[in-house]
């Protein structure tokens, strides 16, 4: 892996953790999703136009890929939601985190024809190991965080999904990284329409008290992504989607400081677990 590639994922893996976390905190339904959905198409239009302007034609095969990558996205935003507003950040947050990239790397193995080292193997193991400790191991199947571990194992299918699907619509499609992210935003903004018009007192609610939060995820959600998706197209998903796994460490700084979810002490340990991994798999 390059250093490149791994820098590229390494702050994806930063603004992922900060978008996520600015989620959690305004604990709002699928109005938010639309709202940022929007803000996010208008600060990314020009740059979505100079893609459009400069690059080739989208053949059918490309757009109906676009089309399918919108709805695998969406339904990974309206699970995340629904898990934020029912659990903690540092659970949900975690499990969705450790389920994606484990499916997305088989996969991606079984699907694209991608190659792991042994090395890589094996710190991509210690990385989901440590995302599965981190969200509570075996513990979190009793109790009230067994709601919150269902919807974290069910975004993270959709991250493995989306992962694989968007890795071969820019590598082999050749999607600019960017245009592909901006017509998710699109069709996300087509699709909640409906339901942003219905809870239009609650939209103008959220844009009242939470301007800045909003727009930071607006700005930070594709850019996340992108940084990923440009990575992707000269890096392995085998090898991508594991380090993203960094921005885990992060949301447990933010959740067990900042909102106050606790056992510091133990998920900073489990945390440079996972830093281990990185290390690992980054130096395969």
């Amino acid at each position: 892996m390059t250093s490149l590639g791994f820098l590229l994922v390494l702050a994806a893996a930063a603004c992922h953790a900060v978008w996520n976390f600015f989620v959690k905190q305004i604990n709002a339904g699928p109005e938010l999703v639309w709202l940022f959905s929007l803000l996010t198409i208008v600060i990314y239009s020009p740059l979505a136009a100079w893609f459009l302007w400069q690059g080739p034609a989208l053949d059918p095969t490309a757009l109906g890929f676009i089309f399918a990558s919108c709805l695998i996205h969406l339904g990974y935003f309206l699970l995340l939601q629904q898990g934020y507003r029912k659990g903690e950040l540092s659970i949900v947050y975690p499990t969705a985190r450790a389920t994606g990239p484990m499916l997305s790397t088989l996969f991606s193995i079984a699907f694209l024809n991608d190659h792991a080292s042994l090395q890589g193997v094996a710190g991509g193991l210690v990385i989901i190991f440590g995302v599965f400790m981190l969200s509570g191991g075996i513990g979190t199947m009793k109790g009230n965080a067994a709601q919150s571990l269902r919807f974290g194992i069910g975004a993270g299918l959709m991250i493995g999904s989306y992962t694989v699907w968007d890795a071969y619509t820019v590598s082999v499609l050749m999607v600019p990284p960017l245009l592909l992210d901006y017509a998710s935003s699109l069709g996300r903004v087509m699709l909640l329409a409906p339901i942003a018009a219905k809870r239009k007192t609650d939209v103008k609610r959220l844009w009242r008290e939470h301007k800045g939060p909003v727009f930071v995820i607006a700005l930070f959600n594709p850019l996340a992504y992108i940084l990923v998706l440009v990575a992707m197209t000269f890096t392995p998903v085998s090898y991508v989607a594991p380090i993203r796994e960094i921005s885990v460490v992060l949301s447990v700084l933010l959740g067990s400081l900042v909102l106050g979810e606790g056992q510091l002490g133990r998920r900073l340990a489990l945390a440079l677990v996972i830093l281990a991994g990185v290390s690992v798999l980054a130096t395969s």
